[in-house]
């Protein structure tokens, strides 16, 4: 036993040994290579840390759902080249925008079935909007519960989370998970007062896809939840504002369920909000929406609001539309 442990021993002495011997052999040279490393590094570090940023603030620009300001006449430039009637009706149309409207500048949005909805809700957040006096009123986290359960709305298991079709039995969870993004998120926005903090915040939530796609299912939920109110109210013959008329008046949407699936439920997926949702879209989030339409430029739809009829104190936000499909976000010469 004592042979053993002296014969280990030596072992770790030969061990030892030859670690000691290797380490004075390379420790000079090791050392060398690292005090040129840590010297290069020091010499470069700006260079270094201007690529570092530079691709960085790519590669987040990448996600970006919301781009940054891009001057009108670039934007125009790039989009509509060649001498095509259709090319110079739009160089037109921007540039109305610029003499007659005082926009300099375009936000592009991304082109997705997503997009009007982000367009304005990017700005109600960017404004730091306060919530609509309606959802103030009501604990919009129990509508789905409400509805679902007290309501025995069971076919709402059929709403649609953009190309995800018919939730099932897990829409409650879904919902309430959606519902509370929004109310958190536009808390969290609308309690910083600083505009450059409140930018930064918005930049951040708006190139994460999974967060603002949970927003956009929230709006479209509630968006259901107001249709399915005036309904009622319709039922019970009291007077509603103009567009509901419209929106019910189509075939596609004459009742809460049908309106869901053939209008709710393609957005985010295979189609956008249409004119009369967009009535929806600014009575649900209580501000006028100003359309400049330029594919109806010289005539006198090249203005529109959504709803047209609104109380004073709403906020204005606007957008920029080439088809009533697609919208992107204007930058005014005074804001």
């Amino acid at each position: 036993m004592a042979g053993e442990k002296q014969e280990g021993q030596s072992w770790m002495a030969h061990i030892t040994l030859a670690v000691n011997i290797l380490w004075r052999k390379i420790n000079p040279p090791l050392m060398l290579a690292m005090s040129y490393l840590v010297s290069t590094l020091w010499c470069c570090k700006e260079r270094l840390l201007t690529w570092w940023m530079a691709y960085c603030q790519e590669k987040f620009k990448g996600n970006l759902s919301v781009a940054d300001d891009v001057a009108v006449f670039s934007y125009c430039a790039q989009e509509w080249k060649g001498e095509t009637v259709q090319a110079k009706r739009m160089r037109k149309a921007y540039e109305a925008l610029f003499r007659r409207h005082h926009v300099k500048c375009i936000r592009q949005v991304r082109g997705d079935n997503y997009c009007a909805i982000r367009a304005v809700l990017f700005q109600v957040f960017r404004k730091g909007l306060s919530f609509p006096s309606w959802m103030k009123e009501k604990d919009i986290l129990k509508i789905p519960e409400r509805l679902l359960f007290s309501q025995g709305c069971n076919w709402i298991q059929q709403f649609s989370f953009g190309p995800e079709r018919y939730a099932g039995p897990s829409v409650f969870v879904k919902l309430r998970k959606s519902i509370d993004a929004l109310k958190n998120q536009w808390s969290e926005i609308n309690s910083t007062k600083d505009q450059v903090e409140r930018d930064e915040l918005c930049r951040t939530l708006f190139s994460d896809e999974d967060k603002e796609y949970k927003l956009y299912e929230a709006v479209k939920f509630l968006l259901l939840y107001l249709v399915m109110e005036a309904h009622e109210t319709m039922m019970n013959g009291q007077a509603l504002p103009s567009f509901f008329g419209i929106l019910f008046a189509r075939d596609t949407s004459a009742d809460p369920l049908s309106f869901m699936i053939n209008h709710l439920n393609p957005v985010g997926d295979t189609g956008g909000l249409e004119q009369v949702d967009m009535f929806l879209l600014g009575y649900a989030l209580e501000v006028k929406i100003r359309v400049f339409r330029l594919f109806k430029i010289d005539t006198g739809e090249f203005q529109a609001y959504y709803p047209d009829e609104y109380p004073r104190e709403w906020h204005e936000v606007s957008l920029v539309t080439e088809d009533d499909r697609h919208y992107n976000i204007p930058i005014f010469k005074d804001k």
